[in-house]
């Protein structure tokens, strides 16, 4: 029987079908999330592209604006999604993300032809809204559809699909602008993709394997086998009720901050890079629109193969121990930080004729951040597995707040886009936040687990525990009774 549920969980199955739709699905969020990187410089420009179509004379304020304004909308739903994501069911919620987004994707061009900018600030308002159903949406889904022996590699295969959506959107956006469908192509592409998934997603999409028509007896009953027999693991444990969380001394924790503090400068690094760099490299390094596109994935393309090499190792270096955990998770966090910080003050001092110096470094620093996977980026397990989905959610929430300030920041800064010294600063801000981080978790970054991870229980915790307490001792008394008296008894007989 064991060797039979063994090669029941090595064949390809309906599990892995939903896992593939949720792979493109977040990939095609994230094609209309950064299309517009390439998309405004010919939307500012018809010269760069095809002249046939409107050219809308902003500035590189009002176009920090259109970047922010999707954060904005952001922020606001990632905490309540995942109340939602249990109440109403995942699914919905994901058909509603992605649904949405790709509407509103195909109005793009239409919206701000009426309505120019502040209209397209709506937009992306609204889009940034409907993706923040996306993550807690995924993450509820995924604990439902993948056995304990294959989440890893699921919720592993599932997150590559963000980086494969950039690197696509980046590298087609290019052609695409120059062609004859013009800059709205690269809103319509994604956008009709996006209604063709959810329609597919309506029909084969399902919260759990139980609601799932199309799976067979055999991989459903070995899916909840697998839950099953995870969640018995405890068996014979009082189960507690839910408790209170602990939020100040979360809030008041050093190495809980010190996360906080990386997740906030890793993505501001990340989205200065993936909303400034095509324009960098259209007005500094002077690439036309088709290389540039080009350009711009190629450092995503090596941090999504990088990531995929990566795993293998950093799961030997845990199971062999080599190193130990916290030594490990701050020589990936460093190399993660430190060296693309190097990177980053490095091509404040490059010029036009070192474009392809320019390109390197570029490469290499955004494709070696994706070392931080496995420095601060799996922290919140180790201060507090209890509490992990917790720590995620705020700090996810408070680190998107750079996508809002980091554009507007650049906008601020960046003035002239052919200044090489209004980028200097750009580049050693960006290099500044990333070492300060890494210093900060190297001094007082931690894998041990903290105190309040055992919370507290409740009041009604604690009336429970003083009855089983209360319950216990009338037991002793009443069995220490019965034998009183049976000495008793014997006693007079003898």
């Amino acid at each position: 029987m064991e060797a039979n549920r063994k090669s029941r969980r090595s064949k390809l199955g309906y599990r892995h079908l939903q896992c593939l739709q949720l792979f493109i699905g977040f990939g095609l969020l994230f094609a209309s999330r950064v299309n517009i990187s390439i998309a405004i410089m010919a939307m500012m420009d018809k010269n760069t592209a095809n002249p046939n179509f409107p050219e809308y004379s902003w500035s590189e304020q009002t176009k920090s604006y259109i970047f922010s304004s999707f954060f904005c909308g952001y922020v606001l739903l990632q905490i309540p999604a995942g109340g939602w994501a249990r109440r109403f069911g995942a699914r919905l919620l994901m058909l509603l993300s992605i649904g949405i987004n790709s509407l509103l994707s195909l109005l793009t061009p239409l919206s701000v032809s009426f309505g120019d900018w502040p209209l397209f600030c709506v937009i992306r308002f609204t889009q940034g809204l409907s993706q923040g159903l996306l993550l807690p949406a995924l993450a509820t889904i995924l604990t439902k559809w993948a056995p304990i022996e294959e989440r890893g590699s699921m919720q592993t295969f599932t997150y590559t699909g963000g980086p494969f959506g950039i690197v696509l959107m980046l590298a087609s956006s290019g052609k695409l602008c120059s062609s004859r469908w013009g800059w709205p192509s690269t809103f319509y592409l994604p956008g009709a993709l996006g209604l063709l998934w959810s329609v597919i997603w309506f029909v084969y999409g399902a919260n759990t394997p139980r609601d799932c028509r199309h799976i067979s007896e055999n991989e459903r009953a070995m899916i909840e086998e697998s839950l099953t027999a995870y969640k018995e693991k405890d068996k014979g444990v009082i189960q507690r009720p839910p408790v209170v969380v602990p939020w100040r001394s979360i809030v008041t924790s050093t190495p809980f901050l010190v996360l906080l503090f990386n997740y906030c400068a890793n993505d501001w690094c990340f989205w200065t890079m993936l909303t400034q760099i095509p324009t960098y490299i259209k007005s500094v390094l002077g690439k036309d629109i088709n290389s540039n596109a080009l350009f711009s994935a190629l450092p995503y393309l090596c941090f999504l193969t990088l990531s995929l090499l990566l795993c293998p190792l950093a799961s030997w270096l845990e199971k062999s121990k080599l190193l130990h955990v916290t030594v490990s998770r701050k020589m990936f966090n460093t190399i993660g930080f430190w060296i693309p910080a190097l990177g980053f003050v490095s091509l404040g001092y490059l010029h036009t004729d070192q474009a392809d110096l320019a390109i390197g470094l570029l490469t290499t620093a955004i494709a070696l951040s994706t070392n931080l996977y496995f420095g601060y980026s799996v922290n919140h397990f180790d201060l507090a597995p209890n509490l992990a989905g917790t720590l995620v959610g705020i700090a996810n929430c408070f680190s998107s707040f750079m996508g809002i300030l980091a554009p507007l920041a650049v906008g601020f800064i960046v003035t002239d886009t052919k200044n090489i010294t209004q980028w200097r600063i750009v580049f050693f801000l960006s290099g500044a936040i990333a070492f300060f981080g890494n210093l900060l978790f190297l001094l007082f970054g931690t894998t041990k687990v903290q105190w309040w991870n055992e919370p507290l229980p409740t009041h009604y915790e604690a009336e429970q525990m003083k009855h089983l307490v209360i319950g216990h001792r009338n037991v002793i008394v009443s069995t220490a009774g019965r034998t009183s008296q049976k000495i008793q008894t014997n006693q007079i007989d003898n």
